[in-house]
């Protein structure tokens, strides 16, 4: 698989603890707009305070999101990932790591604004969280991919608000596919989502046409 055809910055350490927290930052006020009871006026006045720094952020622009340096365990360097990266907030985020035996695993705690049915997490965030895992499963193999298939069974609704275990391995290698299965477990230990999923290296790597 080519490298892809893209430079992208690097972030330094102060700048990553900066953006961090920001992003942390957006992520409770998101949760707030979620759950606030102010009245009408009182969340249009916020609104406009947000506009105001909205714009001061936007008066520098990258024109894609920055990259880190990626740990040993997390492989991942892509940092505004929906998914586990710390930069973006609409992510949880979730800290997902390999272990020597290719295992990935990761404790994460779903707040209200991931809702589908009413106290409990929105299907398609399972099956978001799932396929992160099993593409970083995949990738441990030595054979990172794109996923190309991705089935997921609904055992019993995923509880919000209380700490959840991800676990993803890749089961056979067959050329440039992998495939690979994982579960998302309550704090009961029982599983609520199980998924498998095949994942396909390219020969190359193009750049979508269509990247804003």
């Amino acid at each position: 698989m080519s490298a892809i055809p893209m430079e992208r910055p690097v972030l330094g350490d102060d700048e990553t603890a900066a953006l961090t927290g920001l992003a942390a930052r957006v992520r409770e006020l998101a949760e707030a707009a979620v759950l606030t009871g102010v009245g009408a006026a009182e969340a249009a006045a916020v609104a406009d305070e947000v506009a105001a720094l909205t714009a001061r952020l936007a008066v520098e622009r990258r024109d894609a999101p920055p990259f880190v340096t990626p740990g040993e365990r997390t492989m991942d360097r892509q940092v505004a990932n929906p998914v586990t990266g710390p930069l973006n907030p609409l992510a949880p985020p979730i800290g997902l790591t390999v272990a020597a035996d290719g295992i990935v695993r990761g404790e994460f705690t779903l707040n209200a604004v991931y809702e589908g049915p009413p106290s409990y997490v929105h299907g398609g965030v399972s099956a978001m969280v799932l396929d992160q895992a099993l593409g970083m499963a995949a990738a441990a193999t030595g054979t990172p991919g794109m996923t190309a298939t991705l089935e997921t069974r609904y055992r019993r609704p995923t509880p919000l608000g209380v700490p959840l275990q991800v676990e993803a391995k890749a089961s056979r290698v067959e050329g440039r596919k992998v495939y690979a299965s994982g579960t998302i477990s309550g704090p009961d230990g029982r599983v609520t989502v199980e998924a498998t999923a095949m994942f396909i290296m390219p020969q190359r790597f193009v750049t979508s046409p269509h990247r804003p």
